[in-house]
């Protein structure tokens, strides 16, 4: 089993989301594309348009030559069940999300397909009344360009929301 098998199970369709918060950044997502095949960073402003969903937010930038992903912007919410802030740090420097964890799957996947992904894991985090998680992820980029950042939509779905 490749590790591209190991993230399939936990792929979902956009009509499967439950959460709110990921519906509403999916859908904030969309507003922001219009006809393009993805939004451009600069069209994005969440702490004055979405102010209550920045804190289920995280912006990775996209780095080349050698591929990597840098946390640029990581929510209160996000960074709380973390336990820690990777604000600047890159996706190899942290040793549970470098190549050829899941999560950094997820971000090849997009790159490739230019496209969002949707994903609801177990949640492995310090809170016990936390089941799973629901991310939405989301390209963004120049028009006619490639994809320089990574919009991520996080919520924590309680036991009681399954």
């Amino acid at each position: 089993m490749t590790v591209i098998d190991n993230i399939v199970p936990f792929t979902i369709e956009a009509t499967q989301l439950r959460s709110p918060v990921t519906r509403a950044g999916y859908e904030y997502w969309l507003s922001k594309k219009g006809h393009r095949p993805f939004p451009s960073r600069a069209d994005f402003d969440p702490l004055l348009e979405q102010p209550r969903l920045a804190r289920n937010l995280v912006l990775l930038e996209v780095l080349r030559d050698p591929i990597d992903f840098r946390y640029r912007l990581i929510g209160t919410r996000v960074r709380d069940h973390m336990r820690t802030d990777w604000t600047g740090l890159r996706m190899s420097e942290i040793p549970m999300q470098c190549a050829p964890n899941p999560i950094w799957q997820h971000q090849l996947w997009i790159l490739e397909h230019k496209a969002p992904r949707f994903y609801r894991p177990a949640y492995l985090g310090p809170y016990r009344e936390v089941l799973v998680i629901e991310t939405g992820e989301f390209p963004m980029g120049p028009a006619g360009g490639d994809i320089d950042m990574i919009l991520v939509v996080v919520d924590f779905m309680m036991r009681s929301s399954r």
